[in-house]
């Protein structure tokens, strides 16, 4: 018999990532794309206008030397618990049966990532790839109420329990739609 950590680590296939989606600004709308570029201090590059930061200079050691004041922004939603939103495939159809909707489109719910095959639940407190990318499932992204302007009355409540998961990225690079989703390892994120 497994134990129940082994439970937990054992899934029956590897997921795919169906949709990628970004928002320019705060309240824009959701775009799809077929690849995004993922960099560990801001999570999408193009999401919320994150760009990659700026290259930091190294001093040389020299006398006399004068450190600069940096003059980076912070960035929002880096390098915290945030940075990537994740949502089940297979979430959409009860979100629309909820709301009363023949159809619930990814873009309506505001997500980055949409993920089929793999129960995203699972991945949370765990680490798994996408593609090239590792993430770092760090908790349920509830539904904000925004989710009443797009799906209608009721709508918020229709996504309670269905609003995906919340990541931070370990390490980055090219993502694209159709790439595997595989867990790595429980018990990484605090």
């Amino acid at each position: 018999m497994k134990t129940m950590h082994e439970l937990r680590t054992t899934f029956p296939r590897a997921g795919r990532l169906e949709w990628i989606g970004l928002r320019e600004a705060r309240r824009a709308p959701v775009r799809p794309v077929p690849e995004a570029e993922v960099h560990p201090l801001v999570g999408l590059i193009g999401d919320h206008g994150k760009v990659a930061p700026p290259r930091l200079r190294a001093l040389t050691g020299e006398p006399g030397e004068v450190v600069a004041p940096g003059a980076a922004q912070p960035i929002p939603g880096g390098p915290g618990r945030r940075q990537v939103t994740l949502l089940q495939a297979e979430h959409l159809p009860v979100i629309a049966a909820l709301a009363g909707l023949e159809e619930v489109r990814p873009e309506a719910l505001r997500r980055n990532l949409l993920i089929g095959g793999i129960p995203l639940l699972a991945l949370k407190n765990a680490r798994f790839r996408v593609g090239e990318v590792v993430l770092e499932g760090t908790g349920e992204c509830h539904p904000c109420s925004r989710m009443e302007e797009t799906l209608g009355e009721g709508g918020y409540n229709a996504v309670r329990g269905h609003g995906g998961l919340t990541a931070r990225v370990i390490s980055g690079g090219i993502i694209r739609v159709g790439d595997p989703v595989v867990f790595l390892e429980a018990g990484a994120a605090g």
